[in-house]
């Protein structure tokens, strides 16, 4: 039978970490009250991952191991996750117990309460992360919010309490390089939020390096609005107007006689109107590959082995949802 609740966990080289969040996560979930099940998807470890999971699994009935042939990204492994949960409701942790596994009781509670179909997890204390992360944090939500018009929850990362219906949704996207945390308030279904204090990483080193999070912030504009593509047009039309204006300059200057020989005028319009050219065109690139991302439709993961149900062969896998490597 499936079980009401599903938690789904990405791990990706957590050896240190998995035995404490173990010790925090089962007395919660064995106090919820109900049927579950907590879903681990290993992102292709290349530690002692996969054996601390086999050896957590003998004393834990209800934990469950997805293994995916090679790492696929945090977000793919979340999408994984969520095409292989059964529980009526769905929640995504992440393994280094930033976001305390306690909330999880007010989570369903809440859901429960207001029919809700999704529940965020919201930072109300990030005291824990740098002045830096902080600052880039609020205001690339700002961004996206004003580009998009996703009402994405300020200071809410990928901790949260879905539906069954909004996991369906989710599973039946086939959009590429997905934001889980972009995609789901733009399905805008109802919706009510949780606030926890955000942690210290327990061990173990972060995932998320600055590369990451660069790729993971152009995924979500480029995702999410064409504003860009807008602002593209614009700095041609301005590029545009700025030449016509040293054009007249030009000719006025030289009808009056005072034209003087040089370069440094010409080689900044050169350089400015080259400057605005290119930045065009890595933004229509970037939309252009997606489109071409799209057209290949290659799966980003693929399951290699499910405790459920044993070893996944090609013919067993289930079409994969198509989510960047982030």
């Amino acid at each position: 039978m499936s079980p009401e609740l599903s938690i789904v966990i990405p791990v990706y080289n957590e050896e240190d970490v998995l035995p404490l969040l173990v010790a925090r996560l089962r007395p919660v979930a064995d106090g919820l009250g109900t049927t579950y099940e907590v879903l681990t998807v290993d992102d292709g470890s290349d530690d002692l991952s996969p054996a601390v999971l086999q050896r957590l699994m003998r004393d834990w009935p209800q934990l469950r191991i997805v293994r995916l042939r090679a790492n696929a990204g945090h977000q793919a492994a979340i999408s994984a996750g969520l095409a292989s949960a059964r529980g009526d409701y769905v929640v995504t942790l992440d393994a280094d117990l930033q976001d305390p596994p306690e909330v999880i009781p007010e989570m369903l509670a809440q859901a429960r309460a207001q029919r809700a179909d999704v529940v965020y997890g919201v930072r109300s204390d990030r005291s824990s992360d740098s002045a830096f992360k902080r600052l880039s944090a609020k205001g690339f939500y700002r961004v996206i919010r004003l580009l998009s018009g996703t009402h994405a929850q300020v200071d809410a990362g990928d901790y949260r309490l879905m539906s069954r219906a909004t996991v369906d949704a989710i599973n039946s996207l086939p959009e590429h390089h997905r934001v889980l945390r972009f995609v789901v308030p733009a399905l805008g279904f109802p919706s009510t939020s949780v606030t926890y204090r955000r942690d210290e990483r327990a061990a173990g080193s972060s995932k998320y390096p600055l590369s990451k999070m660069i790729r993971l912030s152009l995924d979500s504009v480029t995702g999410f609005s064409t504003a860009p593509l807008r602002a593209a047009t614009w700095l041609g039309l301005l590029g545009g107007v700025a030449a016509l204006l040293l054009l007249a300059y030009a000719l006025v200057a030289s009808a009056l006689g005072h034209t003087l020989p040089g370069w440094t005028s010409t080689v900044v319009a050169v350089a400015g109107v080259g400057a605005v050219q290119l930045l065009c065109v890595g933004i229509l690139g970037e939309y252009v590959g997606r489109m071409y991302a799209h057209l290949q439709a290659r799966p980003t993961y693929f399951v290699a082995y499910d405790s459920l149900t044993g070893p996944v062969t090609a013919v067993d896998e289930p079409e994969p949802s198509t989510s960047p490597r982030a």
